[in-house]
């Protein structure tokens, strides 16, 4: 279970909360404000699920964590949504196939919004009218906001899968913002060292964090280097061109049975249009922009990439130990959810790009740290039993929102999946 160290005063604590819970809430809605209706029910593959889903499922867990165990008299809102929309908690009983959520044209996106509403009314009414809230309730409403901040991000990853696999390649965000991709050559290489050691990983102390974050530890690293930014769309298509998708050295077997079993040749949403590379955008589509990182890659690509240039991929600690140096907090120019570009931008003042943008791929795999415990109910299936054939990543990106994101946050997907906002940092052992 995520654990979070509450203030002493529980009012304040509750104040907080409900700021949170009421920010966070509104801005799901305000991501899908732009949809048509025809936009909510769509799953073109298992991966991604319907826009209307994602808004009830958030809501789901609200009501289903918070509400119905904790409110005196709740009246559920629709006593047959917690079979359509728990997502993968088997303690809660039996639910829809992933694969079927975009078979749910009913109930409508009207009646789903009013269920948000009924949730968001019902639990701003139990945090100020409830006498003894628990700091165990007060950590799962805690729990159910990072949740849906989880969940934005992978509304907008999947509005742009459902939009941009339309052959019209219609644009969710008509506002003509615009990122400067103002150089002119090559970014050049240059490498950060980080000297050998033992290390602390993972997190510790006040604030949220989950329970894979947990517990902290040691490690020790040899000494490293690592690129000062994030691999380019210019750069990946060098890689492109020198037939790296057509080379097997390059590849793990796994990777190069994927690539040749699905067509792969190119990034996702990557379109080779009169001998000119497009892309698309959740502004619509647009000429390839060479000096942006490149992004919605597998793991199986940024791996290949990196054997490429005769580097390799950070490791989980390798990164965490690289942006504590470099960075006791989070820049303030790193670009997140807040900055509305919906998409990775060109470095910009020599920034690391560390933060922001893309998750980095690193070459660790998704398993559990020294001390981790899972929690006892159905809380305890959040993260624990999904630590198997995945690959962890880093950072957060463009789609993130930034008081999400953390130093010891550790993303993770299986290998395969790059409908995500995904890239590549390089890094090398200093022999």
């Amino acid at each position: 279970m995520a654990q979070t160290q509450l203030q002493e005063n529980i009012e304040s604590s509750i104040e907080k909360i409900k700021s949170l819970f009421i920010t966070v809430r509104q801005k799901t809605n305000d991501i899908c404000h732009s949809l048509l209706i025809e936009d909510y029910n769509v799953q073109p593959i298992p991966d991604v699920s319907p826009p209307k889903w994602h808004l009830a499922h958030t809501t789901w867990f609200f009501e289903n964590f918070v509400l119905v165990p904790n409110k005196k008299n709740y009246t559920v809102f629709n006593d047959e949504y917690n079979f359509l929309f728990n997502s993968y908690y088997e303690s809660v009983g039996e639910r829809l196939l992933r694969t079927n959520r975009g078979n749910l044209t009913r109930p409508t996106i009207e009646e789903i919004y009013k269920y948000r509403a009924h949730v968001n009314e019902n639990l701003l009414d139990f945090l100020e009218k409830e006498d003894n809230i628990s700091v165990k309730t007060l950590n799962i409403i805690d729990l159910g906001i990072n949740h849906e901040q989880q969940h934005q991000e992978l509304l907008i990853t999947d509005i742009k899968y459902i939009l941009g696999t339309n052959p019209l390649f219609p644009a969710l965000i008509n506002d003509h913002k615009t990122t400067t991709d103002h150089l002119s050559e090559k970014p050049i290489e240059n490498y950060l060292d980080i000297p050998e050691g033992i290390y602390e990983i993972g997190f510790s102390g006040k604030g949220f964090a989950y329970d894979n974050e947990r517990e902290k530890h040691k490690v020790y690293l040899n000494s490293f280097k690592f690129l000062d930014r994030l691999i380019t769309n210019q750069e990946y298509l060098e890689f492109i061109e020198d037939k790296g998708y057509e080379n097997f050295n390059y590849w793990l077997q796994e990777g190069w049975e994927w690539i040749k079993l699905n067509n792969i040749k190119s990034p996702l949403y990557w379109h080779l249009l009169e001998n000119q590379w497009h892309y698309y955008t959740l502004r619509g589509l647009k000429t390839l922009a060479p000096h942006e990182p490149v992004t919605h890659i597998s793991y199986y690509e940024a791996d290949a990439f990196a054997k490429w240039t005769n580097k390799r991929l950070l490791t989980e600690f390798e990164w965490e130990t690289a942006t504590r140096t470099l960075y006791k907090k989070i820049p303030d120019s790193a670009n997140f959810l807040e900055d509305g570009h919906y998409g990775p931008v060109p470095r910009k003042n020599f920034s690391s790009q560390l933060f922001g943008d893309v998750w980095e791929w690193t070459g660790s795999a998704y398993l559990p740290y020294p001390g981790f415990k899972i929690a006892e109910g159905a809380i305890g299936e959040y993260n624990g039993k999904f630590m198997i054939n995945q690959m962890i990543l880093k950072g957060g990106s463009c789609a993130t929102p930034r008081n999400h994101i953390r130093h010891t946050y550790r993303n993770f997907f299986q290998p395969d999946k790059r409908w995500q906002f995904t890239g590549i940092r390089l890094a090398e052992t200093i022999s």
